[in-house]
């Protein structure tokens, strides 16, 4: 299907990976994996064309279609949300705005009369008597109401116009599809359905993500940049973990045997290399180091951050509650009479579609949003530290990565600042590094390493792993599960919330569904539910 030949691409001196040799199969399904920066977007820019290797090729036959999941916010602004996800298969959009100009003519002459015909026959022959229930299918699958169907596109905010513009790359049904983060601004349940629409679609798939449970669910083989190489794996995400490191393992085993037996050969040739009766067998142990080989083990890009959260102060019994807690945004009700007690060690997900109030809620409860009725009572010994969803205008420009942390706690000596920030990977070079220039996974880091300092006894967390990579959301993970005092967070990575969360808070049209166990638990005896109606 795609075969990709001594493809190599580097920077001036710095190379992502050279020679790579892949042939990507039909109906496989590929997850582009690898840390932050090692060249997965810009590989997958290759095999769009829209980057040229340094060297090497990229074949696709001619007969296959190929979808991209663009990221251009402003593309199709004056289209309509329903043209737009059409405009996904390019021959029946043409095919449809033909008919529809040759329609719209008062008459015909005889010879259009025929090429009516004609793109009638190509019409039906492209499904096109089904292509807008299709294409409204994926909309609502995407959860985009009908009611936004005729919406131009210049009307929706961004993170819906992202949701069009995958409907739209799955609507045409390519052979290929290649997919850049295509669970970014979807909710729980709407990754759910893509899951399953993934799992369904025959076609061949090279896909970006961080959520390891998506990788594990929808990809059948792993792509990953590391080493300044791609290598190719079979099996999920998780396989991969460990048949990467057993591979690396054995290694680092195999050179530490030949190199212990080259040792012993040496030894052997200096003792006895000037006594006659050894000379042979010394000159013949030479010849045997000559022939052995280390394998080149070259250090990995991926690094991982080392976290844990510590706490002040012990916390109560009581940590946090509201009590007819409602905020509107104009005649928008975005909460109502909210009830709820959060316990001491508890950790609670909050949930839901987007635009439900999760994050006015967590906006709420830390005090930069005033509710317009009811009141949240923190429990008398919890101290609260909040990771916002929203980075932009949190870190203080002017000042450097260490200046910054530092200012939140003047006592913290230089080696506990600097003892944090380099288990947060910010190596001693970087902790002079200007907030103005950080990266998002950089930024991200900070603030969870503003929180790590501050060893607040509930850590509120809204989407905390925007920007992270696999690794430090994996890190994450482990941290907030094995913190002793509670946790509210709201995220959209199914392996986080099934990782961390021991209570669900699912807020909806409808009202708020309060579920204490593990999402897991939750979603059976949801889905129960939902059979038994």
């Amino acid at each position: 299907m795609i075969k990709v030949k001594d493809v190599s691409l580097s920077y001036g001196s710095r190379i992502l990976f050279e020679n790579v040799n892949l042939s990507l199969d039909r109906g496989n399904r590929y997850g582009l994996i690898g840390a932050n920066g090692a060249g997965k977007s810009t590989f997958m820019k290759i095999l769009t064309g829209e980057v040229e290797a340094t060297g090497g090729s990229v074949s696709i036959p001619s007969d296959v279609r190929v979808g991209v999941l663009r990221q251009d916010h402003y593309r199709y602004d004056e289209y309509t949300v329903l043209q737009t996800v059409l405009m996904g298969h390019e021959e029946l959009w043409k095919v449809m705005s033909e008919r529809e100009r040759m329609y719209s003519k008062p008459e015909l002459t005889e010879e259009e009369g025929m090429q009516v015909g004609e793109l009638e026959n190509r019409f039906a022959e492209l499904d096109g008597y089904s292509a807008e229930y299709f294409a409204a299918e994926l909309l609502e699958g995407l959860g985009i109401s009908v009611e936004k169907h005729n919406d131009f596109m210049g009307s929706m905010i961004g993170g819906l116009k992202l949701r069009v513009l995958l409907a739209q790359v799955l609507f045409g049904r390519p052979d290929v599809l290649l997919l850049d983060e295509p669970t970014n601004h979807l909710d729980l349940d709407t990754i759910r359905w893509l899951e399953n629409f993934l799992l369904e679609h025959e076609g061949t798939m090279v896909i970006i993500s961080h959520d390891r449970h998506f990788l594990n669910v929808v990809c059948t083989h792993m792509l990953d940049v590391d080493y300044k190489q791609i290598t190719a794996f079979p099996g999920n995400y998780d396989y991969f973990v460990a048949a990467s490191t057993l591979s690396r393992e054995q290694l680092q085993a195999d050179n530490a045997r030949n190199l212990e037996k080259i040792a012993e050969l040496k030894e052997f040739v200096a003792r006895f290399s000037a006594n006659k009766s050894k000379a042979r067998q010394a000159t013949s142990r030479a010849k045997q180091i000559e022939k052995i080989e280390l394998h080149e083990i070259r250090p990995s890009s991926r690094v991982s951050p080392y976290m844990k959260f510590t706490m002040k102060q012990p916390l109560g019994k009581q940590a946090l509650t509201l009590r007819g807690v409602s905020k509107a945004y104009d005649d928008l009700q975005v909460l109502k009479d909210v009830n709820l007690d959060i316990a001491g060690g508890e950790r609670v997900a909050v949930i839901g579609p987007n635009g439900m109030g999760k994050t006015t809620l967590l906006q709420m409860i830390t005090g930069h949003l005033e509710p317009d009725e009811g009141t949240i009572a923190w429990g008398q010994s919890a101290i609260h530290t909040y990771f916002p969803q929203d980075h932009s205008g949190v870190i203080r420009y002017g000042t450097t990565v260490y200046d910054w942390l530092k200012s939140f706690d003047d006592e913290a000596d230089q080696q506990s600042i600097r003892s944090i920030l380099g288990r947060m990977l910010f190596s001693k070079d970087d902790a002079h590094k200007a907030t103005d220039v950080l990266s998002g996974g950089e930024t991200a880091r900070l603030l969870l390493s503003r929180m790590l300092l501050l060893q607040g006894n509930v850590l509120v967390l809204d989407e905390p792993t925007n920007h992270l990579d696999l690794e430090s959301i994996d890190a994450l993970g482990k941290a907030l599960a094995e913190f002793p005092g509670t946790v509210i967070f709201v995220s959209h990575f199914r392996q986080l919330v099934s990782d961390v969360a021991t209570r669900i808070i699912e807020l909806t049209a409808d009202g708020l569904r309060d579920f204490a166990g593990t999402y897991e638990e939750y979603l059976e005896k949801r889905d129960a539910l939902n059979s038994a109606s």
